[in-house]
């Protein structure tokens, strides 16, 4: 594995959890570049063990993978054009950088997407990592599918069980909600999370809190 150099810098907040607002100018609509390289499973799966992946990180990231998949698929299958294989690797990766933030701490979604363009070159992939946690712009399920089913499908996935996402959230709550203000970040990610059940749901005609998706394959 390559060595990457990182400033370390304190981070005060809840592992994870972002400023809830954001200044910046949203992005344009996700688009996928045919001369952008995919890694494969294997190939995700793979530096996976060059970056260190805690098991139960492993077990999740695989379970978040197949929940993803499952959702673009019975998009696919509605009509709307995807890259399947853009969103497995990106959800296959989202979790890249949470072992190496553990133990040095960091924010692990940020690290993680600087990663992932490092290793696959694709910034759409790395989109996904980064905005995993927290979609700071309107989400828009038409313009920012990829971002949105991998934010949504770690949701979905409590450690290596698939839930509803009232358990994941309490489940949050419980290991991290120390404060009232970590807990109100909790709750307006919560929040975010039903936003996303419902237009992604809306947009592929499904209702997700109903449909069981972890029973999809990897591609």
């Amino acid at each position: 594995m390559n060595k990457i150099n990182l400033i370390k810098t304190p981070d005060k907040r809840t592992p994870g959890y972002p400023p809830m607002e954001s200044t910046l100018t949203p992005p344009r609509p996700v688009e996928i570049d045919p001369a952008w390289a995919v890694p494969s499973a294997s190939q995700c799966m793979s530096w996976w063990d060059d970056y260190k992946m805690l098991d139960n990180i492993k077990a999740h990231s695989m379970l978040v993978a197949k929940v993803a998949v499952q959702a673009a698929t019975l998009a696919v299958e509605s009509g709307i054009k995807l890259d399947i294989p853009t969103i497995q690797a990106s959800a296959l990766l989202h979790d890249i950088a949470k072992s190496y933030c553990i133990h040095h701490s960091g924010n692990h979604s940020q690290i993680g997407a600087a990663w992932t363009i490092q290793l696959t070159g694709n910034p759409a992939i790395a989109m996904g990592v980064l905005h995993h946690v927290f979609w700071p712009f309107e989400p828009d399920a038409d313009k920012y599918f990829l971002p949105l089913v991998i934010s949504y499908a770690d949701k979905r996935v409590m450690h290596d069980t698939f839930t509803t996402l009232e358990k994941r959230f309490n489940d949050l709550k419980v290991r991290y909600g120390r404060t009232e203000k970590i807990k109100q970040r909790i709750h307006k990610t919560f929040e975010q999370a039903l936003t996303l059940e419902e237009r992604l749901g809306k947009l592929i005609g499904v209702d997700l809190n109903a449909c069981s998706l972890d029973c999809g394959r990897l591609v």
